[in-house]
């Protein structure tokens, strides 16, 4: 994508405004500075991130959203676009271990980037056909990524007939044989006989806060996205959001922190500025809304924008989380970098959640261990029984809104979770000074509108994919940016709409001023 220098104009009328520091608004700002456009971004919190955020438990600061970086290559483009290098700001390690699995009668199986290794593991776990049936979806999976990668993925106004039309005759076929129109479960079955690895697998659903059993068959390309790198950030995801800050300021970005937008202004059908919650009116030609698109469509930003952002329903939030940001002692159960504890009744979990508004009497649980390293050594050189940062996700309907939770149903699920998670082995010895609770209400009071909700819309149904709201909106320099719009969910995702709004910036502004147009190094390859 190339970015257009900006012609010179009065900054205050042709500025562009960012609403939210998210992944995908800081991103939008490095690109829209670097291009010489004047940028300003208002965020709400106290500092940058959004979902990235660090949590102060018992006297250490613990990661306690997004918790490893898939896809490096789009980072990379976008530090190289701005004339920096990724690995120059932020240290990265890439994992050999993906994941440690848990289930009940301590059966447990580790996942490796390296893929003959874990075939060789699965064949160990459930033997010879499943090992042969994990390379077979591994192969599937690298299909779908290398058909959906450059025609939808990062097309910025995708539709299914582009993608058709990008692919040819022939490429119709092709797409028919990635299984375009079933179901995640039922596909995963078709390769997997034992049930445990087709839940394991089936929980690439919930990475886009979607139920595997309503998830399209497409979202396997994800285990594709691990096997080509998944990267642990030393010091924590925050030291992601932190450098594309200082990044964005160095190009000559303006920061806003403590800043909520009230409005999106419009006058003669067309973006004039941003009123914030403290009665200022910033003028601005462009505005990008880092923001839940849901959310806006229901009024969070105003009238003007809610019309040109197409509506959604309660019915089709994504999940929602209870997360626990633990400062605890571990016993048991030899834990690595990131394990999950799967549920003994997967479609009853989902059940509970996507059909009922429930919490699940059994959850499944994750846990990142950040002080251990990807094979379960203490990086922090402390004993192993020492204290060390956890933090946990359990799923959780996206009410927080409508119907929250109080402290019995709240209550009965923690004692559910740590039960749980002490019958397949893991003792965790937590305190109250050493515990931090977050519900989908307080998501909900974090981000105003989306009833907890953590990835926009759930991925449900075939034609999920495209249905989620596209980067340019209805109204004219009104742009939408972060999980919720296309691509979709996931750090990298949501990157990939910040690069995609600074792009029709860039174009839209050389189409009006008539300017040329002038190449910047480097690409949104994620191969």
């Amino acid at each position: 994508m190339n970015f257009g220098p900006a012609p010179a104009t009065d900054s205050s009328r042709d500025g562009t405004v960012v609403i939210g520091a998210g992944i995908a608004g800081l991103v939008c700002a490095v690109l829209v500075a670097t291009s010489g456009r004047p940028v300003t971004v208002l965020e709400r919190a106290a500092a940058p991130g959004g979902k990235m955020r660090e949590i102060a438990v018992d006297g250490v600061r613990v990661d306690s959203g997004p918790t490893v970086l898939t896809l490096r290559g789009v980072f990379d483009a976008i530090f190289e676009a701005a004339g920096a290098r990724l690995d120059e700001r932020v240290r990265l390690r890439r994992a050999e271990i993906l994941a440690r699995h848990a289930w009940e009668g301590d059966a447990r199986l580790d996942l490796f980037a390296d893929v003959e290794r874990s075939a060789d593991a699965i064949g160990a776990f459930a033997g010879a056909r499943e090992a042969k049936g994990f390379r077979e979806f591994c192969a599937a999976s690298a299909r779908v990524f290398a058909m959906l990668d450059e025609p939808f993925i990062r097309a910025p106004e995708p539709s299914l007939p582009r993608l058709i039309a990008s692919r040819g005759l022939m490429g119709a076929h092709e797409l028919l044989a990635i299984r375009p129109f079933g179901t995640l479960m039922p596909a995963l079955e078709g390769f997997f006989r034992d049930p445990r690895l087709a839940q394991l697998f089936g929980r690439y659903a919930t990475y886009t806060g979607s139920s595997p059993y309503l998830a399209p068959a497409t979202l396997m390309l994800i285990a594709h996205v691990e096997q080509a790198g998944v990267w642990l950030v030393e010091g924590g995801m925050q030291r992601l959001a932190d450098a594309l800050h200082a990044l964005a300021v160095e190009k000559g970005a303006t920061f806003r922190f403590g800043c909520a937008a009230r409005e999106v202004l419009v006058e003669g059908g067309r973006i004039a500025g941003v009123a914030t919650a403290q009665g200022e009116r910033i003028p601005a030609a462009r505005v990008v809304a880092n923001a839940d698109s849901g959310a806006i469509a229901a009024g969070i930003l105003g009238r003007e924008a809610a019309r040109a952002v197409p509506a959604a329903s309660p019915s089709q939030r994504s999940l929602s989380a209870l997360t626990l940001s633990l400062r605890a002692r571990t016993r048991g159960f030899p834990i690595t970098r990131h394990t999950v504890f799967f549920s003994r009744d997967y479609p009853a979990e989902f059940e509970a959640i996507f059909r009922r508004g429930r919490l699940p009497d059994e959850p499944t649980v994750y846990v990142c261990a950040q002080d251990r390293d990807d094979r379960g050594g203490r990086i922090d050189g402390a004993a192993e029984d020492a204290p060390e940062r956890l933090f946990m996700i359990v799923n959780a309907p996206a009410t927080g809104d409508n119907r929250p939770f109080d402290e019995e149903e709240i209550a009965t699920c923690d004692t559910a979770t740590f039960r749980h998670l002490n019958r397949l082995g893991l003792s965790v010895e937590r305190t109250p000074e050493g515990t931090r609770l977050t519900t989908p209400s307080d998501f909900e009071r974090l981000f105003p509108g989306t009833g907890g909700a953590l990835y926009g819309r759930a991925s449900h149904g075939w034609n999920a994919s495209f249905e989620r709201p596209s980067v340019r909106t209805r109204l004219p320099g009104l742009y939408l940016a972060g999980g919720s719009v296309h691509p979709g969910a996931g750090v990298p995702m949501a990157a990939l709409s910040g690069w995609t709004a600074a792009h029709l910036i860039s174009r839209d502004s050389a189409s009006t001023a008539r300017s040329r147009t002038m190449g910047i190094a480097g690409g949104t390859s994620t191969s």
